[in-house]
């Protein structure tokens, strides 16, 4: 056991689906260094973020409270600088904490307290501001059928963007090789670092394309459009454009996917490779997460948005050497909060005082901690979307505020294809998780602050495209970085 202040590598990448990665069990993808970490460490089975969409799902991990705790509702809603955040909590037990890549914060503060930033996001700071051109990929970064239509070999920019954060994380950790052999390296360090991989567009550099073309499968569970869909599906199918979606679409926007995780886990080996090379991996916690999940056709679906497990459950690895098992792999049920309150933990950090997380190292130095298998997540638009799940144990309850609630066992129907919620047999579970997935959690209440968020964020809007605020941390995305072969 170390006894002396441990230091910090948190990897958290964009939308990458645990089923498409080797130590979660997929046979195709080639991932062997997220592998390799998994073998040293800790995979956790069922983990929950806790909104299917980047920013609400980044704000809580950072401030370890949920959408309706903290107001980030949407990607155009900003967290509050009054809320400290696990970075404020590390800079509180001592360390200096660097971001190296993605946040996707919005407003004046983008360092939440992080003390030093590297590599900004690609995105404008200011709802309003510059926005993003993606050339002749445009539109294919967001929920729409054109990022299937135009998907394949050729060059996504957040690709470009990922070689940068690499390349910075690298040079940064040589430097404080340099600094550790001249005798000068006399404090831990915490570093995070932030991936746009393997978020769509489905694009790729054709080497890797072809590590997948010709051998890519079909989704295990497609779910053809029909009017016995939950009538949020209906909807979302509908407004997206993928009520039928072409085998050829199917085939190259997974291919090309498949193909971005192994480009980024490419990139997380370099910079392991370059923690281990400078020695800088002892006593080092190594955590590597993601924002959400990515559906990848599974029940018809693409992208994320939805409670189903490829899109709401996400990567956790957690490795710690000579401090935590190796190998071991935990099916407990816990949240993205819960990671945040374990780094916290294990560095000896002051815990978030309003946090929702709980440290897991219990888990693994006592034998007889009793822990609750719980995880929410929530989805709540300006479209009128009130949304929330729970997963407690083994049932997972999907409520739809004015549509009809969802209710699986994941333990008997893992691929969620029977839904129990009309189940005489299922009435008590039922009431019970509908309770618990309302406690405290009021839609009528959410739609009446949301309201007044857009009011307010007409007005940033309108102030950002007048002005044109300066971009204090961004990365410049340009046209010509996204084409395809």
């Amino acid at each position: 056991m170390h006894t002396e202040r441990p230091n910090l590598l948190y990897i958290h990448s964009d939308q990458h689906d645990p089923y498409v990665t080797g130590c979660y069990g997929d046979q195709l993808v080639q991932t062997p260094n997220l592998d390799k970490l998994a073998a040293e460490g800790i995979v956790f089975e069922n983990t929950y973020c806790p909104s299917p969409i980047c920013v609400p799902s980044r704000m809580s991990m950072l401030s370890g409270r949920y959408p309706y705790e903290n107001g980030v509702w949407t990607n155009s809603h900003i967290l509050d600088s009054g809320i400290p955040t696990f970075a404020h909590a590390m800079g509180a037990a001592g360390y200096d904490p660097v971001l190296i890549g993605r946040m996707h914060a919005l407003g004046h503060d983008q360092l939440h307290g992080y003390t030093e930033r590297l590599v900004g996001d690609h995105g404008p700071n200011h709802p309003g501001g510059r926005g993003v051109d993606h050339g002749e990929l445009s539109g294919t970064a967001g929920p729409a059928r054109v990022s299937l239509q135009k998907s394949g070999p050729g060059q996504s920019a957040y690709q470009v963007h990922d070689e940068d954060v690499t390349a910075a994380a690298v040079d940064y950790l040589n430097r404080l090789g340099v600094q550790k052999r001249a005798g000068l390296l006399d404090t831990a360090f915490s570093i995070s670092v932030g991936f746009m991989l393997p978020h769509q567009p489905f694009v790729t550099r054709h080497e890797d394309y072809l590590l997948y073309e010709g051998q890519m499968t079909m989704p295990q569970n497609p779910k053809p459009f029909s009017d016995e869909l939950h009538p949020y599906f209906r909807w979302w199918r509908e407004k997206c454009g993928i009520i039928e979606v072409s085998n050829d679409e199917i085939l190259r926007a997974r291919t090309a996917y498949w193909a971005l995780v192994t480009r980024m886990d490419i990139m997380i080996g370099q910079i392991l490779t370059a923690l281990r090379e400078n020695e800088l991996d002892q006593n080092t916690i190594i955590l590597y997460s993601s924002d959400h999940g990515e559906q990848v056709g599974e029940h018809g679906l693409w992208w994320k948005q939805t409670f189903y497990e490829h899109s709401v459950k996400v990567p956790a690895i957690l490795s710690w050497r000579g401090n935590l098992p190796e190998g071991v792999r935990c099916d407990q049920v816990i949240s993205s909060l819960d990671l945040n309150a374990t780094m916290l933990d294990a560095l000896g950090a002051p815990p978030l005082p309003n946090s929702r997380g709980r440290s897991v190292l219990p888990l693994f130095h006592n034998e007889d901690t009793k822990w609750e298998g719980i995880g929410f997540s929530e989805y709540c638009t300006d479209e009128g979307c009130y949304h929330r799940m729970v997963r407690y144990e083994d049932w997972k309850l999907n409520y739809y505020h004015g549509q009809p609630t969802q209710l699986f066992n994941l333990k008997e129907d893992p691929n969620e294809l029977r839904d129990r919620s009309d189940d005489p047999a299922c009435k008590d579970i039922l009431m019970a998780l509908t309770e618990k997935v309302l406690e405290g959690w009021d839609p009528d209440e959410i739609t009446m602050q949301m309201e007044a968020k857009r009011a307010d964020t007409r007005v940033l809007g309108q102030w950002a495209r007048n002005t044109q605020p300066p971009d204090q941390y961004r990365w410049n995305l340009l046209p010509e970085m996204d084409f395809l072969d």
